[in-house]
């Protein structure tokens, strides 16, 4: 099994309050901790671990910041080849606050990086791939990820997606946050398959030809503890279950299933599923 990323990364700082402050408010942190996030990140790594060889195709800040992502996602999977290019700008982070419900509210400080087509990167290794996820980059990147026997891409990203022109074997969405909706028709060719997230109501696919379907939400195997990464790790678990040659039905359990451990871990990989 071969898979990979085109997506971005952004170090994050995690705060843990009781609830996110109202404006003019202070809060009282009781954890905090630091570790590289972003959708790019948390699928490469969530896909590192369901086995299998992954390729990260990202672009990180030229800085301390930058560098000290790169050798936090090396710890986080040995396993994950970094291919990586190297930008003359500060590395994106990011603040999160973790309420005791366990959802999670962002504020993001700078510009999403990713790769581009025609940064000197490893794009070969996408030639037989049996899957790729999108998640940043520009058009020539993006058609780069083509060359996989599967290109799954983010509804976060639709107007690279919608100015490439690219046909998605699956495209995942989200039926509840406006920042990740989609509609038939914004994207052309139509996605092969559209996935809709609903949270702790499980979600929906469609296909182009009019099949869907729907899943319930999989039972947690712990306590909620945070929710940041659950949809990034679901789009992971969809990604290599589809890579394998999945119906939809299947391949968004595997998905769900993701997305369930990352809920119940202390940041977006202490849970993740793994092989």
């Amino acid at each position: 099994m071969r898979t990979a990323v085109i997506g971005h990364v952004e170090w994050i700082e995690f705060a843990r309050v009781p609830a996110v402050p109202a404006p003019g408010a202070i809060v009282h942190v009781s954890d905090s901790w630091q570790e590289p996030g972003g959708g790019g990140a948390v699928a490469a790594v969530q896909l590192a671990r369901l086995g299998g060889a992954t390729t990260f195709f990202t672009a990180l800040g030229d800085d301390a910041l930058g560098r000290r992502c790169a050798d936090a996602l090396a710890a986080l999977a040995p396993s994950l080849e970094l291919a990586i290019a190297w930008r003359p700008a500060p590395q994106r982070r990011a603040f999160v606050h973790v309420d005791d419900a366990g959802e999670r509210t962002i504020t993001v400080i700078g510009d999403r990086q990713g790769p581009l087509g025609d940064d000197d990167l490893p794009w070969d290794r996408l030639d037989g791939c049996d899957a790729s996820y999108f998640t940043a980059g520009d058009e020539a990147a993006l058609r780069r990820g083509r060359a996989a026997r599967t290109l799954v891409g983010t509804a976060r990203t639709l107007d690279t997606l919608t100015a490439a022109g690219v046909a998605l074997d699956a495209l995942v969405a989200s039926a509840n946050d406006a920042g990740e909706a989609y509609a038939a028709g914004q994207v052309d060719p139509e996605p092969a398959l559209v996935v809709r997230t609903a949270g702790a109501e499980g979600g929906s696919w469609e296909r182009r030809d009019g099949e869907r379907g729907e899943w319930a939400a999989t039972p947690l195997p712990g306590a909620v503890a945070d929710a940041y990464g659950c949809g990034d790790s679901f789009a992971a678990g969809l990604t290599h279950a589809l890579g394998e040659g999945e119906e939809p039905g299947d391949a968004v359990v595997l998905g769900a299933r993701c997305g369930a451990a990352c809920l119940t871990g202390r940041g977006p990989y202490s849970a993740q599923l793994r092989a």
